[in-house]
């Protein structure tokens, strides 16, 4: 096949092309052939998550990573019965999660000398608040995506807490977070990976199986081991 007909044949799966597209199916067509399937499972093949509720996750990530150029998750948000009210949902909870550093400051600095405000609680009922107009449970998906998306560790420790404590599914979490590997980088979802199993690990999230056995096998420190080798 040309380069014409090879591009032809991913904007025909796709609906559209991006100028690397074109770019690796010139000079690197395996690396092409290998993104284009990745690609494919993360976010075009089924796996827990609605349509409707993946592109309402897109929505929330795309936003806390300044991502303009992906507007085709837009139209896909739309087609999937996505409404004007959700997506304000997400506006508010994305710029929300994106200021949990004033939280995160008076908790290490403040707590002492604020003993009548439970600063975790507060952030929980603030996040809460900040999605009303979508599904509760769709609203902690987004919020852990959203700290994968800005790198806050501690931020992400808190909304998995929150999470577990609403009783949300823990393989839709593992798609939500997933989706965050391309938009906001694979060594921040390495790292999301990681400290959520430190956390079953260490008892705060009451987890079930095959997540105790995965948070427990032991050797996953990466090269030159980790704590737990």
């Amino acid at each position: 096949m040309s380069l014409e007909d090879d591009l032809a044949a991913l904007k025909a799966k796709r609906g559209y092309l991006l100028p690397h597209h074109g770019l690796l199916a010139m000079t690197a067509p395996n690396l092409l052939a290998g993104y284009d399937a990745a690609y494919t499972a993360l976010a075009l093949e089924d796996r827990v998550l609605s349509h409707h509720d993946r592109e309402c996750v897109w929505l929330a990530i795309l936003i806390a990573t300044d991502e303009d150029i992906a507007t085709h998750h837009i139209e896909k948000f739309h087609k999937a019965g996505g409404t004007a009210g959700e997506a304000a949902a997400m506006l508010r909870l994305t710029a929300t999660v994106c200021g949990f550093r004033a939280y995160r400051f008076t908790q290490r600095h403040w707590a002492a000398h604020l003993p009548g405000v439970d600063i975790p609680a507060e952030w929980g009922r603030t996040v809460t608040a900040a999605g009303q107009g979508a599904d509760p449970a769709l609203v902690h998906l987004a919020a852990c995506a959203v700290q994968v998306c800005r790198g806050d560790q501690e931020g992400l420790r808190w909304q998995l807490r929150d999470a577990y404590a609403a009783g949300v599914d823990e393989t839709a979490l593992s798609e939500a977070l997933s989706l965050t590997m391309f938009p906001a980088s694979v060594p921040y979802f390495v790292t999301a990976a990681k400290i959520w199993r430190e956390m079953i690990r260490a008892g705060e999230l009451d987890a079930t199986e095959p997540f105790l056995t995965w948070a427990h096998f032991p050797g996953q420190g990466g090269h030159g081991g980790g704590p737990d080798d």
